[in-house]
C-alpha cells in the first residue's frame, strides 16, 4: 500500500506541473508535459510466450481528402513469438490490433515517443493492478513501461486506449486507441468465420477544420452532454464500404467514440443476430430488432449474405432514440430524421440542424444516419453454419455475493459543471470507507442515475458505466417513472447476457451487477466511458486489499 501511494504522490507532482504547450497535432488539443523519469523495467522472474513493441509516436496520414492529417499513432512489432500476434493497420490512425491467446504470458514495451505523459489501459482484461493502466503510471516523453500478464480472458474482442488522467479524451481522439482480440481452443472448435469472414468494425466519430486536421471543442455544452463528431469514420476511414461475398460472416463491432451512443439496425428490417458482447460469446445467438452500443461496449455479430444478389446493398444505421429524460431526440432538440452530416456530404433535416446546434455537432445524440455499407460483390460456395449453442456461461448468483442483502450504490449525477459518483469526483490517493473491497469477493452493486433521487436538480444524461479488472454480470434493470419514455426507446437493444465490462445506465435506471473482485489486489478504477465526463473527473479507484 505504501508503494502505491509514494508513486501516486510522485504523480500528482506530475501534474501539478501540466503545462497549457500544444502538442503539434491540432490546434484545439492541449497535452501535459512530463520530464520525470517513471520507467518500469521487465522483470528476471516472468518468462513470456510472447514479447511486444508498442511505440506511440505523432505521425500525418490521408483520412479525407486533401492534405494529411496530424494524429498520434501507436505502431507495434513482435520481439518474440508468431508475427502474426501483432496487426498494423496502414492508412488509419488506429493502433495495431492484437492477437493473443487464452493462457499466453505476454511482456509489452510501451514506449512513449510523444510530447506528453501516457498510459494504455487493457479494457475488458483481468490485469493486476499495475499493468492495468491506471494513470498514476503514466510516463514522460522518452520513458518505457513494461507491461507483464497472462491473458485470463475468455475468447472475446477486447480493445486498449490511452487513459491519462484529465486527457484521456483528447488523446483516444487523437488516435491511440486499438484491439486486442483474444481466443481460445472452445471457441476455435466452433468453427465460427474466420480469416477474411472474421472482420472487426471500430466506430468512431471525429471532425475536421478546413486544413483536414482533427478538431476538437472544449466548450461547456460538449464538456457536459460529450464530444460529437461531424462525421462517422469506420475502422479511421470516412464513406466506409465493406465488400463482401455470399456467405456467413463475424463482425466485431465496437463503440470506439468518446461518448457517441449508436442504436443500430439494419436498414431492411433484417434482425441483428448477436452472438458475443463485451467478455466473449454468448450462449446461444440471440435475435434484436437493434443493438444498442454505448463507448466501449463490443457486440459480436453474424451475418449471412448468401441468399443476397451480386450488387445488392444493406446499410447498418443509427436510428433515432432519446437522449434525455424528456424523451427529446437529437442532444435535447428535434433530432430530426437523416439529420447531420456523413462523411463528405451533408444529409439535410430541420430537426438535425437544431440538435446539433445544442450539441455543437451536425450529426446529433439520437438522431437517424448511416453507419456501415455493405456491397456483396462476389459469389462463393463455401459458408459456415451458425451454432445453436456456443460456449457455456457460469452465471453469478445473488446469495453468492457477500453483500447480499446490502448492494453497493454509485449514484451517478452532472451538476454545477461536475461529473461525480456517489456526489466525488476524481483525486488520486482518495479511497474512502465504501469503495476498499476485500480481494476474492462477490459483489452486489447497483449504478443509480437518478432511479432514486428522480433526477431533480440534475442533468439526466445517460452514462456508460465501465469497472476495470475481471468482469461483471447484469442482474436486472429497473427504471423510474420519469425515465420511462426515454427508456422505451432503447431498451429493446439491450444485451445484457454474458460477461460484461461497460453498461449503458439510461437517466431514471438502476442497473444492478454480479462483480467478482478475484485474485489481484491494488487500486481498479471504475468511471464513465463518456471520455469528457471521466475527465471531469466522474471518476474513481476501488482498493481491492
Amino acid at each position: 500500500m505504501n508503494n502505491i501511494i509514494n508513486k501516486q504522490r510522485r504523480t500528482l507532482l506530475k501534474y501539478a506541473g501540466i503545462t497549457a504547450a500544444t502538442a503539434g497535432i491540432c490546434p484545439n488539443l492541449l497535452f501535459a508535459m512530463d520530464s520525470s523519469k517513471g520507467n518500469r523495467h521487465a522483470s528476471a522472474n516472468f518468462h513470456p510466450d510472447v514479447e511486444i513493441e508498442l511505440t506511440q509516436q505523432t505521425a500525418q496520414i490521408s483520412i479525407m481528402p486533401g492534405a494529411k492529417t496530424r494524429i498520434w499513432k501507436i505502431t507495434g512489432k513482435v520481439l518474440k513469438g508468431s508475427q502474426a500476434t501483432v496487426q498494423n493497420l496502414p492508412g488509419t490512425y488506429l493502433g495495431p490490433t492484437l492477437h493473443l491467446h487464452k493462457g499466453q504470458k505476454v511482456r509489452i514495451y510501451l514506449r512513449n515517443k510523444l510530447p506528453a505523459q501516457s498510459i494504455l489501459h487493457w479494457h475488458g482484461l483481468h490485469v493486476p493492478a499495475d499493468m492495468d493502466g491506471n494513470p498514476m503510471y503514466a510516463i514522460g516523453s522518452g520513458e518505457t513501461y513494461v507491461y507483464e500478464f497472462e491473458v485470463l480472458n475468455r475468447a472475446g474482442t477486447y480493445w486498449y486506449h490511452a487513459h491519462t488522467h484529465g486527457l484521456t479524451a483528447k488523446q483516444v481522439y487523437s488516435g491511440l486507441a486499438g484491439l486486442f482480440i483474444v481466443s481460445d481452443d472452445e471457441e476455435q472448435a466452433l468453427g465460427l468465420p474466420g480469416g477474411e469472414y472474421d472482420i472487426p468494425i471500430v466506430i468512431q466519430d471525429r471532425s475536421f477544420d478546413k486544413r483536414n486536421q482533427l478538431a476538437y471543442s472544449n466548450h461547456m455544452m460538449q464538456r457536459m452532454q460529450g464530444f460529437l463528431g461531424n462525421h462517422i469514420l469506420i475502422n479511421g476511414q470516412p464513406d466506409f464500404v465493406l465488400p463482401v461475398a455470399t456467405r456467413a460472416y463475424r463482425l466485431r463491432l465496437l463503440n470506439g467514440s468518446n461518448s457517441r451512443i449508436y442504436k443500430l439496425a439494419w436498414d431492411d428490417g433484417t434482425p441483428i443476430t448477436v452472438i458475443g458482447v463485451d467478455g466473449g460469446l454468448l450462449e446461444r445467438p440471440e435475435k434484436y430488432p437493434y443493438v444498442m452500443l454505448a463507448p466501449a461496449e463490443r457486440r459480436e455479430i453474424w451475418v449471412d449474405f448468401s441468399g443476397r444478389d451480386i450488387g445488392s446493398e444493406l446499410t447498418m444505421r443509427s436510428v433515432s432514440f432519446a437522449s434525455s429524460s424528456h424523451g427529446m431526440m437529437g442532444g435535447g432538440m428535434m433530432g430530426g430524421r437523416r439529420g447531420g452530416m456523413m462523411g463528405g456530404g451533408r444529409m439535410g433535416g430541420r430537426g438535425g440542424m437544431m440538435g446539433g446546434m445544442m450539441s455543437g455537432s451536425a450529426v446529433p445524440l439520437g438522431s437517424d444516419y448511416p453507419v456501415l455499407k455493405i456491397r456483396v460483390d462476389r459469389k462463393t460456395g463455401d459458408n459456415d453454419s451458425l451454432p445453436h449453442r456456443l460456449t457455456p456461461i457460469n452465471q453469478l448468483q445473488i446469495n453468492n455475493a457477500v453483500n447480499a442483502g446490502s448492494p453497493r450504490r454509485i449514484t451517478l449525477s452532472m451538476r454545477h459543471m461536475s461529473a461525480l459518483l456517489n456526489g466525488r469526483s476524481y483525486k488520486m490517493n482518495d479511497v474512502k470507507a465504501d469503495e476498499i473491497i476485500p480481494v476474492n469477493t462477490l459483489q452486489l452493486m447497483e449504478f443509480d442515475n437518478g432511479f432514486h433521487r428522480g433526477m431533480h436538480g440534475m442533468m439526466a444524461m445517460p452514462h456508460p458505466m465501465h469497472l476495470h479488472g475481471e468482469q461483471f454480470q447484469i442482474v436486472k434493470r429497473q427504471v423510474n417513472s420519469r425515465g420511462t419514455s426515454t427508456y422505451k426507446t432503447v431498451s429493446a437493444g439491450f444485451v445484457d447476457n454474458g460477461w460484461k465490462d461497460t453498461v449503458l445506465v439510461m437517466p431514471g435506471e438502476k442497473v444492478t451487477i454480479l462483480k467478482p473482485f478475484n485474485d489481484f489486489k491494488g487500486m481498479f478504477m471504475y468511471h464513465c466511458h463518456n471520455l469528457e465526463h471521466e475527465d471531469m473527473g466522474m471518476m474513481r479507484d476501488f482498493l481491492i486489499k
